[in-house]
């Protein structure tokens, strides 16, 4: 039986915080790993804390585009002490939501080309937000080596998902797979050995689980959308994944 892996879930979100022994418990039960990323540095030691209750959770630490003003220093300073501990650095990336000046816009950026240049260094897989910037991670990317990059959550079209196979990133669908006729063409036509699954929790998805924050339990199903998507029976698409999993994190 395959191991399923939750490419990416905010387990160390507050969400989930009272009921936190019951999921740890639930993913041990359904061979669930997960790997947590973070959204800047409190919540990276909380990461950091949370993996130490179970090797099922693979600590992705990082600074959010949300949180480009958060300390950088201390961010480097917790992955150079701690770089034999994590799985990876994320959630970074860019994200013109949270821009409202030229500045603003320049360190998120900044923070961004730090943390690629760190996972980098220790050579290490990163998990990236790329909400309407493709283009501009595509561009920023050209400039370093690593072929170990989640486009998490990918929203974008299907000349920029050739982009990401032709630059060898991975990309990660969710739980709107299960509705949405656009995230099933793009699964159609995406590299199979690129593609991860994701619930990106605590997210809540308006169509489908009746509006609860994402769970690494949601993970089976979508894991049955996409094999009926690619003509797979589950095992096949539980094994794809697993390989797939591992390819990314570089096990």
């Amino acid at each position: 039986m395959a191991w399923y892996i939750d490419s990416h879930i905010h387990l160390s979100d507050s969400t989930y915080a009272s009921d936190i022994g019951f999921i740890l418990e639930e993913m041990k039960y359904l061979k669930i790993k997960a790997c947590c990323v973070s959204m800047n540095v409190e919540n990276s030691l909380q990461t950091l804390k949370l993996a130490q209750k179970s090797n099922l959770v693979l600590p992705f630490i990082g600074i959010h585009p949300e949180c480009a003003n958060d300390d950088l220093e201390k961010m480097i300073n917790l992955i150079e002490n701690n770089f034999t501990h994590i799985s990876g650095i994320g959630e970074i990336g860019l994200d013109p939501t949270y821009v409202h000046s030229p500045e603003e816009e320049k360190k998120q950026k900044h923070v961004f080309e730090t943390l690629l240049s760190i996972a980098e260094k220790f050579n290490k897989p990163v998990s990236i937000h790329s909400r309407k910037s493709l283009d501009d991670v595509f561009e920023i990317m050209t400039s370093f080596s690593t072929k170990h990059a989640l486009l998490h959550w990918f929203d974008g079209s299907k000349k920029q998902l050739k982009k990401a196979m032709d630059m060898g990133f991975f990309v990660s669908y969710g739980p709107v797979m299960v509705y949405a006729n656009d995230k099933q063409t793009l699964v159609s036509v995406t590299d199979e050995s690129k593609i991860l699954v994701e619930t990106d929790g605590p997210v809540k998805f308006s169509r489908c689980f009746e509006m609860k924050s994402g769970q690494v339990t949601f993970i089976p199903s979508v894991i049955f959308c996409a094999s009926k998507i690619l003509g797979k029976t589950f095992d096949e698409m539980s094994f794809l994944l697993e390989k797939n999993s591992n390819s990314f994190l570089g096990i």
